[in-house]
């Protein structure tokens, strides 16, 4: 492996988990493949605990959170549960002095949110939310390229996150009801991270947003018991024992951008675009050049465009990544990386934020989670009043 220099030799740091869903395997298997030992799981009940660490392979199922945050083995904490429990899990999690990476969003508002960046300042623990798709080899090339102001002044930026696992009105998930995901969905889901890595690689302010959302199944028919994330297209469906259930929470959106310099930038969201199984698209087009990522066609390719020269592709290879590309890259050239590379990479960041190195890409801090809420509340306030909104400081 390439770039772990850094995590070897360490044994006093662990991990442990809340939350065993769809996004908590995840994480363990990541973990794993670090080297990070994980002492255990706390889940929704102790007996769901207990099967919960049988069923991943973990020491130990904790009875309660709280049982989880008084072990003084774990060092890290990571949050993994429905975006309505963050809140209270973090502020106990910093308050037991554990170092915390919490999956997105990082809290239900943004007045949680800025009460958490406030906690994290003052604790000194390492806090960081996991926006994951920043540590795709080709992003951390993208952001390199943009920030060494190689492609000159940036002049707009475009994109689209889509996804068709909400597109029947029999999928469901706990994610479309606003009391446990929140007010808004598609773009507080998948829409804040294409936000967090515009962000990531121009390093530019949104100021401004113009939204229109709109509510592709006004009512969409619950099927008993629960439903993991994205499994429920693998499900047999018994539709006479479906219920029908009001939502307020979008399936798309389109957003215009205003940036801090000037540019403008337009982005559009999907759960319910047929085919499109997890598609972020992105372009940044600047003096010098532009450049353009897909993550679910061309993960290892960073398209870069010119005009006084032919355009290239750049596949994804060690050997001609920047500096900082190449530390988060895994694997040789020709030797592909994906989804799960990028749990690795960024927990990568973290644990080695822990033990006192400096990442060259930065894992999202809780003032970027922050910011992603605070663009969330002018997006909502924008479909509502209609026009432009400013984004609040």
């Amino acid at each position: 492996m390439l770039g772990y220099e850094s995590m070897s030799g360490q044994s006093n740091i662990s991990a442990a988990i809340v939350g065993a869903g769809f996004m908590g395997p995840t994480h363990i298997e990541a973990l794993r493949r670090l080297g990070i030992p994980i002492l255990g799981v706390a889940d929704r009940s102790p007996e769901e605990a207990e099967k919960s660490a049988a069923r991943l392979g973990l020491p130990k199922g904790y009875a309660t959170v709280d049982d989880l945050l008084a072990d003084p083995n774990v060092t890290a904490v990571h949050i993994t549960t429905p975006n309505n429990l963050h809140y209270s899990q973090v502020c106990k999690a910093i308050e037991a002095g554990k170092h915390v990476l919490c999956e997105k969003p990082l809290a239900m508002t943004s007045t949680e949110s800025a009460d958490l960046v406030q906690r994290a300042a003052k604790s000194g623990l390492v806090c960081g939310v996991n926006y994951n798709i920043r540590f795709y080899p080709m992003a951390i090339e993208a952001r390199q390229r943009v920030r060494s102001g190689e492609l000159g002044r940036i002049f707009g930026v475009r994109g689209a996150y889509v996804q068709d696992w909400l597109l029947y009105d029999t999928d469901y998930n706990w994610r479309v009801l606003s009391a446990e995901g929140g007010t808004l969905r598609a773009v507080a889901d998948i829409g804040t991270h294409w936000l967090d890595l515009v962000h990531s690689i121009t390093g530019l302010e949104i100021t401004e947003v113009c939204a229109e959302l709109n509510i592709v199944h006004k009512n969409r028919r619950r099927p008993s018991g629960e439903v993991q994330t994205f499994t429920g297209k693998e499900q047999q469906i018994d539709e006479s024992a479906l219920q029908a259930i009001p939502i307020e929470t979008e399936d798309q959106a389109a957003i215009l951008f205003r940036f801090s310099n000037g540019a403008i930038g337009t982005l559009w969201v999907s759960q319910t675009t047929a085919g499109r199984k997890n598609t972020l698209q992105l372009e940044i087009s600047a003096q010098e050049g532009a450049v353009s990522w897909d993550s679910e066609a061309h993960p290892n390719t960073l398209w870069i465009g010119s005009r006084k020269q032919p355009n290239m592709a750049l596949a994804k290879d060690p050997s001609l990544l920047s500096e900082a590309a190449r530390s988060f890259t895994g694997y040789p050239g020709g030797h592909q990386e994906g989804f799960p590379d990028t749990f690795k990479m960024c927990f990568k960041s973290f644990y080695d934020t822990i033990r006192g190195n400096q990442p060259l890409n930065p894992f999202a801090s809780f003032e970027d989670g922050h910011r992603e809420l605070l663009l969330c509340d002018a997006i909502m306030k924008s479909a509502q009043q209609g026009g432009w909104v400013k984004v609040g400081a």
